[in-house]
């Protein structure tokens, strides 16, 4: 059955939205020679976790190892093990820039309350999903 944009069910919103995104990330990413996981592993290095704790649920039933994230990383001289260098500290900022100017396109013409109730409905659901 044929469904219109009006009327497509939230899992295909999810789908079609984590497509575009994934995409677009890429691109932007790939003009410094990164994959959207590496950016990831990049951020991870900088917070509390270890990064093959912060990449998890990204890399289950995904072809990338963590390895195949990181080696390039280290091989660039921006990561020693979980540990970001000074160059990695200093592509991570300039990257940040990068990423925060995509997310605020994304969210473009979305007041905070919008987005707010919107990852507070999905947190929802995915709870409702995971009892």
């Amino acid at each position: 059955m044929y469904m219109s944009d009006d009327n497509k069910p939230i899992g295909w919103w999810l789908k079609e939205l984590d497509r575009l995104l994934e995409s677009s990330f890429e691109q932007l990413l790939a003009a410094d020679g990164l994959t959207r996981r590496q950016w990831q592993a990049l951020n991870a290095a900088a917070g509390p976790k270890p990064i093959a704790a912060a990449l998890a649920p990204f890399l289950v039933g995904n072809r990338e190892t963590l390895t195949a994230v990181t080696d390039p990383l280290t091989e660039r001289g921006w990561l020693t093990g979980d540990e970001l260098t000074p160059s990695g500290h200093a592509a991570l900022t300039e990257l940040t820039a990068k990423v925060q100017e995509q997310r605020r396109l994304v969210a473009a013409g979305i007041s905070d309350e919008e987005y707010a109730a919107t990852i507070d409905v999905l947190r929802r659901m995915t709870r409702n999903l995971s009892a």
